[in-house]
């Protein structure tokens, strides 16, 4: 593994140990994983938050940055609220907001297919839709969204072709085209979200530092009040818009 390339070789080498039933098993993990198969398509999960996500091949894999993302948003769902992870993938942010929100009321959405069967095992099946953002969403949330927050897209198109093959062969485009900007799919998001957040509800989503004042300034156009969190450590950048007290 080392060979090919695999910069944590020993610690990768022990979690496909520790994953394989069988000697043929491993054996053909590793080939796998040597080929250039992200790690967590070969084990089947990822951690995220300190839980264990099914992670399905073809699945976006949860990026360990997007923890930030996932616990400014899970410290702003009130008890018994509702929460809605957009652009869900395997559904890892969900999953932080419904084991640590008691009570909540957390849903899902995503336009892929295989993603939303990949969420369905991570959170509960029935809140977990299918379709093209808000469309996939239940009409009875309208207005009455907490916390919304949505792992968008955000690699402008043409940065795509850089990524690590990992990311660039394995996972869908989809979930990683922004558009020319990096925020086509962020200014979509950001359009709808007042109508359906609940009144002092919050939008929250990553970007990267440079597209913030973009992204900021998209925010306040649509009426919401936007402010930036930024954690150096993982490079995480996120945007947090709250809805106006008395409107949705």
């Amino acid at each position: 593994m080392r060979a090919a390339g695999c910069v944590f070789a020993e610690d990768e080498a022990r979690l496909l140990v520790d994953a394989a039933r069988t000697p043929a098993d491993l054996a053909a993990m590793v080939e796998r994983r040597a080929a250039g198969l992200p790690l967590e398509h070969v084990v089947g999960w990822a951690e995220f938050c300190g839980l264990r996500i099914a992670v399905d091949p073809g699945v976006f894999v949860p990026r360990r940055r997007t923890e930030f993302l996932a616990r400014q948003a899970a410290a702003l769902v009130p008890a018994d609220g509702v929460a809605v992870d957009l652009c869900c993938g395997s559904g890892a942010v969900g999953a932080v907001l419904a084991a640590t929100a008691d009570g909540a009321d957390v849903h899902a959405a995503d336009i892929d297919p295989a993603a939303v069967a990949c969420a369905r095992r991570n959170l509960d099946p029935a809140r977990v839709h299918e379709g093209d953002l808000f469309a996939a969403l239940p009409s009875a949330l309208r207005g009455r969204v907490d916390v919304l927050v949505a792992n968008v897209p955000y690699v402008p198109t043409e940065e795509v072709a850089l990524l690590p093959a990992e990311a660039r062969d394995h996972e869908p485009r989809i979930a990683l085209d922004g558009g020319p900007d990096g925020l086509d799919v962020a200014r979509r998001v950001i359009a709808e979200a007042p109508s359906w957040l609940a009144p002092g509800g919050h939008l929250l989503f990553e970007t990267s530092e440079r597209q913030l004042p973009d992204a900021l300034r998209a925010a306040a156009a649509r009426g919401l009040r936007p402010r930036a969190a930024v954690d150096d450590d993982l490079a995480a950048a996120v945007v947090i818009a709250a809805s106006r007290p008395g409107r949705g």
